[in-house]
Order: C-alpha cells, then sequence, then structure tokens
C-alpha cells in the first residue's frame, strides 16, 4: 500500500510555507461573525482558533459550540478556556438554530466543550438543538462533533434519538499518547462510542479525526486505521497538530502534504469510505462532503 514512502523524522523549526493561510475577511465572513454575535454564539472557528476560518466563513457555514466556552477538561493540545462552568442556556439550541437558518446553512454542525459538572454531560443540549434544526430548516442536514459523555449510554441514547445525519466523535490521538494529549479520555471507551453508534444506529454516519504531529509513529496511526474498519467507519478525517498558544503542547513534527495524500490513500485502501487528509483540514472542514464518495 506505499506505506513505507512516508517519513516520520520531517522536522521544521518554523511553520512549513503549505500551513500559510488567508486572514479572515469578506461579505461572508462578516455577515456570519454578525449572525453568531447577535444570537450570542460561540463558535469552534474562533475558540479553537481554526485555520480554516476564512474560507468557511466566507462560504457562510460555521461550527456552532454550544454549552457555553468553558470545558471542564484541559486537553494539552486544545486552546479553548479550561475551568468550572456557570449555569446552562437552556435557550441555546433555540437561538442556534435560528442562526443557522438565517444564514441559509445547507449542513450544520453541532459540538460542545465538555460538560462534566451536568448529569448528563450537555447531551440533552445536543438533542434539543438537533430537533430545532430539524424544526427550522428542515432541510439542513445535521452533523454533532460530541464529547465522551465519560461513555454513558444514557447519554449517548439521548444523541441518538435526536437522530443527526452524522455522528462525529474524535479519537484525535493514538493509544499511547492518549495520556499525555487527551485530559480525562480513553482510547477504548471513545472508540466504542463511535462502535455502539454503528451498530445501534447503522443509519446514522459516523465520523472520527486523528491529529498528527504528537510524536506518534505511522505503524500507530495504521493501527488506528485498522481499528475504525473493524467498527465499519463511515468518514475519517486526518489532520496536522499546530500549537495553539505556548501553553499547549509543541508540534513535533509537520507533515508534509505528499505525506498526507498517501494516508488519505492507505485509509481508503484499508476501507475506510470517507478520507478527508490534509496539513489543514479540519474535523469539521467542509463536512457536508462526507455524502459524497471519493474521487
Amino acid at each position: 500500500m506505499g506505506v513505507n514512502t512516508l517519513s516520520q523524522h520531517t522536522t521544521y523549526s518554523r511553520h512549513p510555507s503549505w500551513l500559510k493561510v488567508r486572514l479572515p475577511g469578506g461579505k461572508g465572513y462578516g455577515e456570519t461573525l454578525q449572525i453568531a454575535r447577535k444570537q450570542k454564539l460561540h463558535t469552534v472557528c474562533e475558540d479553537a482558533r481554526c485555520p480554516n476560518v476564512a474560507e468557511c466563513w466566507g462560504r457562510k457555514t460555521a461550527t456552532f459550540m454550544i454549552l457555553g466556552d468553558i470545558c471542564t477538561r484541559a486537553c494539552a493540545f486544545c486552546n479553548v478556556k479550561s475551568g468550572r462552568p456557570t449555569g446552562l442556556d437552556t435557550d441555546e439550541p433555540r437561538r442556534t438554530a435560528e442562526a443557522i437558518s438565517q444564514l441559509g446553512i445547507k449542513h450544520a454542525v453541532i459540538t460542545s466543550v465538555d460538560r462534566d459538572d451536568l448529569p448528563d454531560g450537555g447531551a440533552e443540549a445536543f438533542a434539543e438543538t438537533v430537533r430545532e434544526v430539524r424544526r427550522l430548516s428542515p432541510t439542513t442536514t445535521v452533523e454533532v462533533l460530541v464529547p465522551d459523555f465519560k461513555g454513558s449510554l444514557n447519554a449517548l441514547s439521548k444523541v441518538w434519538k435526536a437522530h443527526p445525519d452524522v455522528f462525529g466523535h474524535n479519537l484525535e490521538t493514538v493509544p499511547r499518547l492518549y495520556s499525555k494529549v487527551r485530559c480525562g479520555h480513553k482510547y477504548e471507551r471513545s472508540l466504542k462510542i463511535l462502535a455502539d453508534t454503528k451498530s445501534l444506529y447503522p443509519s446514522i454516519k459516523t465520523k472520527t479525526n486523528i491529529m498528527l504531529g504528537h510524536g506518534e509513529t505511522l505503524e500507530e496511526v495504521y493501527e488506528v486505521m485498522d481499528d475504525l474498519v473493524k467498527i465499519k467507519l463511515d468518514g475519517l478525517t486526518i489532520t496536522q497538530y499546530l500549537q495553539p498558544s505556548r501553553d499547549n503542547l509543541p508540534v513535533m513534527k509537520y507533515y508534509h502534504p505528499d505525506e498526507f495524500v498517501e494516508l488519505r490513500k492507505v485509509a481508503i485502501e484499508k476501507g475506510i469510505p470517507f478520507v478527508q487528509s490534509g496539513p489543514l483540514v479540519r474535523s469539521s472542514y467542509r463536512a457536508e462532503e462526507v455524502f459524497k464518495k471519493n474521487n
């Protein structure tokens, strides 16, 4: 499968040229920002400093982050604030759906911070947001990108029963690096969440993300791919980790775009139907394309 063509030792002292992105701006960007502010909503595009914010907002698409902007966990790669959240905004699902309707979004992505302070981890808020989007924008497809809810089947069932079109939950890294990269998460638990989704609700497409640059080996990445094939995952994104601040983990390696092309080829050959792979790809980037076949 050509797996030996990839280098595990390419390093750069500065961001390589292929990681340059244009600054946010333009009519679509301004309209998206205005509506998000008016509805008092958070977007992961801003809070996680996504490099694709200019392109996505320019196309009037956005990934909305519900349940506030303070996370109860502190993953070492993430720039979202961590701490103790205050309260629960029960009107947020309606306002999120209104923003999606006003922007005319055809494929909506809903994600959140971790809310371990809530009995269901915020699962009901996800379900209610999906229902509100269905009510106001019946033709819009809905993708959720959920936390692990500590593996609670009761919480997960609330989301599943709302019948999102795509259920996303990110593995992010290889099992060996979980204690370093993912605070409070377990690889086996996250993999089981994806497996149970496909097993119990086969009509819902499943999706996850692998983030490279934390010191993983290619063999470990291939093993994760094999795990995903076993659970019949529908969609995979393979992305480059970029250090959002000096307080986050440093980048151990910048992968060349050609390496991402090869990784996509390997994943498809292994049996994953939909794969997006690239230095600036993110789990929600052009998310609607999970419904399309690979070229």
